[in-house]
């Protein structure tokens, strides 16, 4: 049988830190930091201050390397908060613009095309879809929303779809994608020059990043599951030279090549990650950028 671990006071969980190599500073405002922030939830900012054992697997200790501040932690947390906000942020033209692409290639197609699933394509007759239009349906039913009562009173709740674009989530929005017949997703993909199965794995792989943005999760030191598919090597050599797509850097990249294709500003994430703060035991590249990032004409402003 497994022991839960015990309950630890401030004073023993900074006490603990220090055990470790940690330094601490003023420990009355090291302890109005950890009231501030879950101990469990620094945690994960200071894994890579902790000292790679010689083995195999290469596992980390407890033991921090010398040099390891309390401050130094504190402000990869702060980075982080401004990149999360920043990411967030920017991923919204996108989806605003997706939403409307999509909304009027569908509504071209039958104004009704999300509920009939004989005008989307064969994806649109499995369970999955099924399942979409469940929660669509929840969706209308429980919307506040003044235009879906509009069309409750008007047109007994039937909402054309580019009024239902409106009401899904990020993650419903790209499955109705998937479901679209593929003369819809090849015109919403050229908007972005991109083909439609790039655009719509890019579109999930972001979905993910924008839901760890909205639980505050981290960013920093990250390495995402979803791998983005890209153009071939040389179509766009921005994309090439981007570093690795599971780390959080190459899937913003993803981001700012979005954004410049459809003309919005690409300067708010730039700016952002130039705030990195200098910690050489914790340098930039764990964010999964190059030393010559800035280079790079997506992040060049």
């Amino acid at each position: 049988m497994r022991v839960i671990k015990t309950f630890k006071t401030y004073e023993e969980q900074i006490e603990i830190l220090r055990s470790r190599g940690m330094l601490i500073g003023d420990v009355g405002t090291a302890i109005d930091q950890l009231r501030r922030v879950n101990y469990y939830r620094l945690s994960g900012y200071w894994y890579p201050f902790r000292k790679i054992q010689a083995s195999a697997d290469e596992r980390r200790s407890d033991e921090f390397y010398q040099g390891t501040t309390l401050d130094a932690v504190l402000r990869l947390y702060a980075f982080d908060a401004r990149l999360r906000a920043a990411t967030f942020t920017a991923l919204a033209p996108i989806e605003l613009r997706v939403r409307a692409l999509l909304g009027h290639g569908l509504g071209r197609v039958d104004e009704r095309a999300h509920l009939r699933p004989e005008r989307l394509n064969a994806r649109a007759t499995t369970r999955t879809y099924a399942k979409w239009l469940a929660d669509y349906e929840s969706r209308v039913a429980n919307s506040h929303e003044e235009f879906v009562d509009h069309h409750k009173r008007q047109y007994g709740g039937a909402l054309p779809v580019w009024v239902a674009v409106e009401i899904l989530d990020w993650g419903g929005l790209v499955r109705l994608y998937g479901f679209s017949p593929r003369s819809v997703q090849d015109d919403v993909a050229d908007a972005f020059g991109l083909r439609a199965p790039q655009l719509e794995s890019w579109l999930r792989t972001l979905n993910v990043l924008r839901n760890i943005c909205a639980h505050h999760g981290r960013l920093f030191n990250r390495v995402h599951a979803l791998i983005p598919k890209l153009p071939r090597p040389g179509r766009y050599p921005d994309l090439d030279h981007a570093g690795s797509y599971t780390r959080t850097f190459g899937q913003l990249t993803l981001i700012q090549f979005l954004l410049r294709s459809g003309g919005e500003r690409i300067g708010l994430l730039p700016a952002v990650v130039r705030t990195y703060p200098h910690v050489p035991i914790v340098p930039l590249g764990h964010l999964g950028a190059s030393p010559h990032w800035a280079d790079n004409a997506l992040w060049r402003t």
